[in-house]
């Protein structure tokens, strides 16, 4: 109830004793900060057919290209690799420079890439044209989650999770057009038309995000009165890590672990949701079903629950999520088996739910533990754990199914979930972040 009650409180910027960043944020931009969160939304959106498209696309591909589907499987995993691996450059860059220059490259690289692959002839094209395009993706994703951090301190949990959910739901819309269309035969201009509003959305909010100043989170009016709000990150509290000192604790490498676990069991369902279907023989609609249902699930799971840990422990609401969205996982296996597809699509819609907001959690918590200031880049060095997700939802996948089959693999990332639920009752503050009384008030 405590934590419960500082967050409301946060909630209510310019309460007795605490410090009306809304106002501080319009004196800074001349317009409310939440146009910063549309602007880096928008961004999101706009670049997301690059993960939650690619089983849409990876057939027609193959078949014009004559490609086997495993050879197409490593494009996803160099995708993942790209997007994880460009953000730490891209994330210190912004840090010390701002966002301007970096999204503007961002457009051109995430768009470019798309429409590059509507004249794409061989393997090599593919891969390369898709990972281009994926630093184009990690440098939107790693502006636009920062940008939430940077200008919402008290509200970190819902802002990040309105931008990861326009990368999730974003798509959603894009989803029937490319089931429709992408053909052997049409599926050059369904891509073509793709990159250009990858190109034109990104270019527009290039021209709109711009970061805080470095000072602006200083306390000069008395705010630092009272018992303080758990919900803030740990820069207004006390001391900012350095990406090195973050290194240094054990608490980090913890996070690295569990957000390996989880990117994995998230991106196998994402990868391979659609052969995973025809596998158990269900009908194209279930397919469909599943293919545009999962970002939108995976996108309102990220504002739901992200704003859920504003408001209650966010570790508490962490540990229940990954529980859940292993189980979930279990229950898809089971439902596939059966041949029921309407369960199949509500598993699915499940299993995303509650692992999705990953991507709401980790960089919360990182703030949380070790302050905003240098937020992009100490993220960025987390976010390259999603590499190993990467490969094992591509080129591991593709080995184990061909080995084991499909059930036990996606069995495989169900456990992977629930182990890193597990792992979070481990999690405590580093020393010196300013968290360890909160949360042990809060544990009271």
């Amino acid at each position: 109830m405590a934590e419960d009650e500082s967050a409301e409180a946060a909630a209510e910027e310019g309460a007795a004793g605490g410090v009306d960043y809304a106002a501080r944020a319009t004196d800074i931009l001349g317009f409310s900060r939440w146009w910063q969160i549309a602007a880096a939304a928008g961004m999101m959106a706009a670049v997301s057919p690059y993960q939650y498209v690619w089983s849409s696309i990876e057939q027609p591909l193959a078949n014009s290209l004559d490609i086997a589907l495993p050879a197409l499987g490593a494009v996803f995993s160099f995708y993942v690799v790209f997007q994880s691996l460009s953000q730490f450059p891209a994330g210190k860059w912004r840090d010390s420079r701002g966002p301007g220059t970096l999204t503007f490259l961002a457009a051109i690289l995430a768009g470019g890439g798309y429409i590059g692959l509507a004249y794409a002839t061989s393997l090599w094209q593919l891969y390369l044209l898709y990972s281009l395009g994926a630093v184009g993706v990690g440098i939107v994703y790693t502006v636009a989650v920062n940008t939430a951090v940077k200008w919402f301190p008290d509200r970190t949990g819902l802002t990040t999770g309105v931008g990861t959910m326009a990368f999730a739901a974003g798509s959603a819309l894009v989803v029937p057009y490319v089931r429709a269309n992408a053909t052997v035969a049409g599926y050059g201009d369904v891509l073509r038309n793709i990159g250009i509003g990858i190109l034109l959305v990104t270019l527009v909010g290039s021209f709109l995000l711009r970061d805080p100043p470095k000072d602006w989170l200083d306390r000069t009016d008395d705010a630092d009165g009272g018992d303080g709000d758990e919900g803030l990150a740990a820069s207004i509290r006390g001391r900012d890590y350095s990406t090195r000192e973050m290194l240094s604790t054990w608490q980090f490498w913890l996070l690295y672990a569990m957000f390996i676990a989880m990117a994995s069991a998230d991106l196998l369902v994402i990868a391979n949701v659609v052969r995973f279907a025809e596998n158990f023989g269900l009908a194209a609609l279930i397919a469909t079903l599943s293919a545009t249902l999962l970002p939108i699930a995976a996108g309102v799971s990220r504002l739901i629950l992200g704003e859920a840990t504003d408001r209650f422990s966010r570790k508490r609401v962490m540990a229940g999520s990954f529980l859940l969205a292993g189980l979930f996982r279990v229950g898809l296996v089971a439902a596939g088996e059966a041949g029921n597809g309407a369960v199949f699509v509500a598993f699915v819609l499940g299993a995303m739910f509650f692992s999705s907001p990953l991507y709401v959690y980790f960089p919360s918590l990182l703030a949380d533990y070790y302050g905003s200031a240098n937020s992009s880049g100490n993220y960025a060095v987390l976010y390259t754990a999603k590499v190993g997700g990467g490969v094992f939802s591509g080129t591991v996948a593709g080995y184990l199914v061909a080995t084991l089959g499909w059930t036990p693999t996606f069995a495989l990332g169900g456990a992977l979930a629930v182990a890193a639920g597990l792992a979070v009752f481990v999690l405590r503050p580093p020393s010196g972040s300013g968290l360890e009384a909160a949360e042990s008030a809060a544990a009271d």
